[in-house]
């Protein structure tokens, strides 16, 4: 397993952490990702651990505290040999203060999350989503407190646009408090949005990617090809993915799929190691939340880490998967001396 600074903190993590939005199953829409239980949610743990795994991602709505619950279940024993994410912002309970980034919203969430996963404290405490009712100051203020406190260890955003984060980051900066350490962002060859500004913030401000659904709810995973039936019984059909199907094209999406399946030939990997393995090559990213409803789904995935593709591999794909960036990013790359693109290679 490679460990990963996480950011501009002293948090080591591995490259690959482990997703449990498949524990619970406890609404509709999480049961399109999985019902695991206690026990089948510990063996999964337990792999984890074995291959060097010391990230877990949970949040609050997943399965409306399932996920947690079940997670706190599985590490009884364990609590010392990994780190916790989880998440509040979104909509959890009833009442007029049931949602929101406010100090009565968090510190409620953040003292159920520790009961749910029976624990003191939590390692990475995410804003699911930008609150754009509440003051940030009040937000960054109740997490300081928050650290100060000992009941959680690190910030981070998930989510946000560019403006956002930097506005959060300066006012930590302002009044001496702890700053956002990580973003949590979709990105994947189906969506290669996060090139455009987040990227270059998190290279300029030392902010690490925490990286969910790289295989873009599975349309990467080598079920979907061209000029076949979409499966019936994935994710997608189910109505559980995360990602709109307005936001992924298809022409765009069988063309990176074509690509894929070259190299996976070439590598003698699976279409979705292969995903996986690109996002991995890329400038700012910590670690790959992956899921897994089994233990056979979580062992393949084991399989995307300890082999790098070749440069010219790399180039392939990000020309399958390119697109015109909308403005001002297509208007800045008209000079990229002024302008210049993180470097891939």
């Amino acid at each position: 397993m490679e460990y990963r600074q996480l950011g501009a903190s002293g948090l080591q993590v591995s490259v690959l952490s482990f997703g449990t939005a498949t524990f619970g199953g406890g609404t509709e829409f999480f049961k399109a990702w999985g019902s695991t239980q206690a026990e089948e949610a510990t063996r999964l743990v337990d792999l984890c651990l074995e291959a060097g795994i010391n990230l877990f991602d949970t949040a609050d709505i997943y399965s409306q505290g399932l996920s947690e619950e079940i997670l706190g279940k599985a590490i009884e024993g364990k609590r010392d040999k990994l780190l916790i994410s989880t998440k509040a912002t979104f909509t959890f309970g009833e009442g007029p203060n049931n949602q929101g980034s406010g100090r009565f919203h968090l510190l409620k969430q953040v003292e159920g999350s520790l009961k749910r996963l029976k624990t003191d404290y939590i390692d990475v405490f995410h804003m699911h989503g930008f609150d754009g009712n509440t003051p940030v100051e009040e937000t960054l203020r109740t997490l300081d407190d928050l650290i100060q406190s000992g009941k959680i260890r690190y910030i981070a955003a998930s989510n946000f646009s560019g403006w956002h984060l930097m506005k959060s980051l300066a006012v930590s900066e302002k009044y001496g408090w702890n700053r956002y350490v990580a973003h949590q962002v979709y990105y994947s060859l189906a969506n290669r949005d996060y090139e455009w500004e987040l990227m270059p913030l998190g290279i300029d401000q030392k902010i690490g990617a925490i990286v969910w659904s790289p295989l873009a709810a599975g349309l990467l995973g080598g079920r979907y090809k061209r000029n076949q039936p979409k499966p019936a019984d994935a994710r997608v059909a189910q109505g559980g993915s995360p990602i709109p199907s307005v936001v992924v094209n298809d022409e765009l999406l069988y063309n990176v799929v074509d690509v894929l399946e070259e190299i996976a030939a070439e590598t003698e990997k699976t279409v979705a190691q292969v995903a996986i393995n690109w996002v991995l090559q890329r400038p700012t990213v910590s670690s790959i939340i992956v899921g897994a409803r089994n233990e056979e789904q979580l062992k393949q995935n084991f399989g995307a880490i300890g082999w790098n593709l070749t440069t010219e591999q790399l180039q392939r794909l990000d020309k399958a998967s390119e697109i015109a960036p909308v403005y001002p990013y297509w208007h800045q790359r008209q000079n990229l001396t002024l302008n210049p693109p993180p470097k891939f290679y």
